[in-house]
């Protein structure tokens, strides 16, 4: 793209409407970033932690609830229809993820959880966050939980 230019005191300038142009269309793609949710990366941004009230509503909109604890823990109390793989497992089964749909990765605490989430991103999940305060958290606000296999 190239600036108009006027004469000035026999000089060439660049026009005054040309600099307009070029803020006009900064700004504009600064503005569709944000609302996109773009980051450099060119994926939609996603929330790294949620809260369990979140991870709640987008698990009764269909998100896959997967637990990232080992399978005695999982036996001990979880999510209704959450998928059990543990952390040591999950990079070599990332294939079982779907790739489609929102990922919300459940540990004991929450920190299990974070690295879960790190391993899917790094697969190229782009749809996939992390619940704060893990199953403690959800079952100290009263969201449904059960024991067994």
């Amino acid at each position: 793209m190239s600036l108009r230019t006027t004469r000035r005191g026999g000089a060439q300038q660049p026009s005054t409407t040309g600099y307009l142009v070029v803020g006009l269309v900064v700004l504009l793609a600064v503005a569709a970033a944000a609302t996109w949710g773009l980051r450099g990366s060119g994926r939609a941004s996603y929330p790294d932690e949620i809260s369990t009230a979140e991870a709640a509503a987008r698990r009764g909109n269909g998100a896959f609830i997967l637990d990232v604890r080992e399978p005695q823990e999982w036996h001990q109390v979880h999510i209704p229809g959450s998928t059990l793989i543990p952390l040591g497992a999950l990079a070599s089964r990332v294939n079982e993820v779907p790739s489609d749909r929102d990922v919300v990765v459940v540990c004991r605490t929450g920190n299990r959880s974070r690295q879960g989430r790190d391993i899917l991103r790094r697969a190229g999940y782009t749809k996939v966050t992390s619940m704060a305060g893990g199953i403690q958290a959800w079952v100290a606000a009263g969201y449904p939980a059960v024991s067994g296999p």
